[in-house]
């Protein structure tokens, strides 16, 4: 039963890591060509003008996919320490600890993008 219960924390503490790398490559390679209010980067600065938007999606994708490249091996490797829990509960109770890390990964990827953007653009959008 614990290994059932490390094997189904790992693939979920897999999942932001994989779902960041997958779609910061998408974001490279093909990222929303038009404004929208559903779907890319969102962010008042990103969403001034056109090339702002672009730019931002772009920046974006490069720092999600590094980030899910970093993430990958630090979710194995804390779910891995969590096999030294003496029980299961205590196991899922560690397991929350890499799930976290991740949130505030995920969560600290918009401060670069806005960096990038704040020191390529003015507060009107135009390039500097």
């Amino acid at each position: 039963m614990k290994l059932a219960m490390w094997v189904f924390m790992l693939v979920c503490n897999l999942i932001v890591p994989a779902v960041m790398f997958f779609f910061g490559r998408r974001f490279l390679k093909n990222p929303p060509m038009e404004r929208n209010s559903l779907y890319g980067y969102r962010t008042t600065r990103s969403m001034r003008n056109q090339e702002t938007w672009d730019f931002a999606q772009r920046r974006m994708g490069e720092v999600w996919q590094k980030v899910g490249v970093v993430l990958l091996p630090l979710a194995v490797l804390g779910q891995a320490l969590t096999l030294l829990a003496p029980t299961a509960e205590s196991m899922c109770l560690w397991s929350l600890v890499p799930t976290a890390l991740e949130g505030v990964a995920l969560a600290a990827t918009i401060f670069p993008v806005e960096r990038a953007l704040k020191r390529n653009f003015d507060e009107n959008g135009n390039r500097q």
